[in-house]
């Protein structure tokens, strides 16, 4: 291979090396890039003057002097992670490392109408910087409990959210922070957030979001696969074999949102007779071994595995992880897995990886967050700023 001209390889090419892990040093850089020392140099102290790189501690020794250690400097600005769900709200900050730096969880109802529920989230973005030592907000990122447009960050027949249906919540956003910002379904959010959480080690992985609601997330080689308009991996309104006829906001029936996700569980077990107010209180009675509540947790476990099957079977992916509330549930992951290992492949499972969420809470934040940072943080866009300054 030829080695790499001294015209290649600008400030924005060699932030992203640093970023990524794959160099760690000045000599690393020149190792990698075929730049001389002296080029190299000049390009990190461009980036430490603009505060993007900092060169701290000592590397490993090669035979010589130790290396002084390059890093992303993490500065005092934050990106905002935002999970917004039915009655809550999770808002994170990051740095530019990636790395939490406050987190909290508002009180919030969709039934309050877009512009109001977005208000009250930046609104608690702010107080959380604030509090965090007065962190400058330089983007934020929202997750949305529904099917999200991935062209026009449009909310595609959300269900549960009413008045929400068609609203480009993206244009809301930026008209009340005036900030950069990204908008995507709370699915991919927790898939990218749980991909994160685990250090990138599988590439194939299916994130499954179970609690008030069922969705589904994708990574496929690391990045979030959203299809065409950003719907992959919808297996909401799924039709189910034998499900019972219940009615969806979609018009049909059977649909696996109605029959297995925690509201349905809720639902069915009051009309038996249960006292019971919400998902929690299911999860609470089967900790008890209260048979009713475990026997509709191990269904819906089936049910949503009966959709995972196929899946795993056409995508063949190496990890699937479950979040969300039901995930807590015991009876709710062996119901899974038992409808996995009977109608999938063996090829398709026998090195499946099936695990509970790591990330937790704040898998979507920090999905949504790293998206950001991304496109923030994008070579073009720090060669940019370099070239133009801000005054």
């Amino acid at each position: 291979m030829a080695p790499a001209t001294q015209t290649a390889f600008s400030e924005g090419e060699i932030f992203r090396l640093i970023r990524t892990g794959a160099a760690q040093s000045r000599a690393d850089l020149a190792r990698l890039t075929g730049l001389s020392p002296s080029t190299v140099a000049l390009r990190i102290d461009n980036l430490i003057a603009r505060g993007y790189v900092e060169e701290s501690g000592e590397g490993v020794s090669r035979g010589g002097r130790r290396p002084r250690v390059l890093t992303v400097r993490a500065g005092g600005s934050v990106v905002v992670g935002i999970e917004l769900g039915e009655q809550h709200a999770t808002v994170a900050l990051f740095d530019r490392r990636a790395e939490i730096v406050a987190s909290t969880v508002a009180q919030v109802s969709l039934l309050d109408g877009v512009e109001n529920v977005v208000s009250q989230v930046w609104e608690c973005a702010r107080r959380l910087a604030e509090d965090a030592g007065g962190r400058v907000i330089e983007g934020i990122a929202m997750s949305l409990p529904g099917p999200v447009d991935s062209r026009t960050s449009r909310l595609l027949a959300p269900m549960r959210m009413p008045g929400w249906n068609g609203v480009d919540v993206g244009e809301v956003l930026g008209s009340v922070t005036g900030l950069p910002l990204l908008i995507d379904n709370d699915a991919n959010a927790m898939a990218m957030g749980e991909f994160i959480e685990r250090g990138g080690e599988h590439e194939q992985l299916v994130f499954v979001k179970a609690g008030s609601g069922i969705g589904c997330g994708i990574i496929l080689d690391g990045a979030v696969y959203r299809g065409f308009r950003g719907v992959a991996g919808d297996i909401s309104h799924v039709a189910l074999h034998n499900a019972p006829p219940i009615i969806c906001s979609c018009g049909r029936v059977g649909c696996l949102d109605v029959v297995a996700s925690g509201a349905a569980i809720v639902d069915a077990l009051r009309e038996a007779g249960a006292a019971v107010e919400t998902l929690d209180d299911v999860l609470a009675l089967a900790q008890d071994a209260h048979p009713q509540a475990t026997s509709a947790l191990r269904e819906a476990g089936a049910r949503t595995g009966e959709v995972l099957a196929t899946i795993i079977n056409f995508f063949n992916p190496q990890s699937l992880v479950l979040g969300g509330l039901l995930a807590t549930a015991d009876a709710f992951v062996a119901g899974v897995r038992q409808a996995l290992f009977t109608l999938c492949l063996p090829m398709s499972t026998d090195a499946l990886e099936i695990s509970v969420s790591r990330a937790g809470v704040l898998a979507g934040a920090r999905g949504v967050a790293w998206e950001l940072l991304e496109r923030l943080l994008d070579p073009a866009r720090i060669d940019e700023d370099l070239r133009h300054p801000a005054q």
